[in-house]
């Protein structure tokens, strides 16, 4: 199992990372809306992902409302020069904690003007475009993100929560190096709520990311998972692991292209979920998890 992965490998800007990285948004509030309960702590996860060498950290000016962003620049700046932030655009909050569509032309290069300013750089390395229940304008999103990224203000372009169709669609207006899907054991394909939000499965674009060297960073990795499953706690009993160190080790050995970010609030977990990267998982581990 590789160590490390290439974003924008086929790119002029090859940007090379540890596998596992770190996804901020429990570092908010109750609803990912408003100031961590426990501010010291989330600054101290940050701090010692760097020191433990993750190179990788998924932001977006809409978790908080822009509180992980201050949280990182707080905790890290001045940033190491290999670290990879990734924020993410096309959404935002409103005071009732509700999340909304926010991807007209204007809109997205507000945000990424919120994210430059918020995480105190000139250009942001990576951009994930956010696909919103109820979007309709997917195509002049994406000709806005490659046009803000001419401009030299983001490095490289990816997509979140999209169908096939979606992914396919960016590809032909420009170079997409990474997609930001659901994807865990428990849930691998599309997933639709009772509140009326879906979040798009990583397994409907995973064969196309293989093919064209695209990135794929699970979200919600175990959030969603199915708990009548027992197979991750029996593997999890067998190496005296938790079931979210399996449920990462698993990601890391479906696919050379995943680079999961789990996210956590707590540095003791912090500390188990990078610890799981050092799981070698058998083939026959793998074939029962199938």
């Amino acid at each position: 199992m590789n160590n490390t992965i290439t974003i924008g490998k086929d790119t002029a800007n090859p940007l090379t990372v540890p596998r596992l990285g770190y996804g901020t948004m429990r570092l908010t509030g109750e609803g990912f809306y408003g100031e961590p309960p426990n501010r010291p702590e989330a600054l101290a996860i940050l701090k010692r992902a760097i020191e433990k060498g993750v190179r990788f950290i998924d932001t977006a000016d809409y978790y908080g409302d822009d509180v992980t962003n201050r949280l990182i620049a707080e905790a890290i700046y001045p940033y190491p020069d290999d670290l990879v932030i990734c924020t993410k655009v096309g959404a935002t909050r409103k005071p009732d904690k509700s999340w909304v569509v926010y991807n007209t032309p204007e809109n997205l290069r507000t945000s990424i003007e919120n994210n430059l300013r918020t995480l105190k750089i000139d250009r942001i390395t990576q951009v994930h475009f956010r696909v919103m229940p109820g979007m309709t304008n997917f195509e002049e999103g994406m000709e806005a993100m490659f046009k803000i990224q001419s401009e030299g203000k983001i490095l490289h372009v990816g997509v979140s929560n999209v169908t096939r169709d979606e992914l396919q669609t960016a590809m032909k207006m420009g170079n997409v190096v990474s997609v930001e899907n659901m994807y865990g054991h428990g849930q691998r394909t599309t997933k639709q709520f009772a509140h009326g939000g879906t979040n798009m499965g990583g397994e409907e674009v995973l064969d196309i990311c293989e093919q064209h060297n695209i990135v794929m960073v699970p979200f919600w990795s175990l959030h969603t998972a199915d708990r009548q499953d027992t197979r991750l706690a029996k593997v999890a009993q067998k190496y005296g692991v938790t079931e979210a160190q399996v449920n990462i080790a698993w990601l890391l050995h479906k696919s050379p292209i995943m680079l999961p970010i789990p996210g956590t609030s707590s540095l003791a977990h912090f500390e188990e979920n990078l610890a799981a990267a050092d799981i070698n998982l058998s083939k026959d581990d793998m074939t029962f998890l199938e």
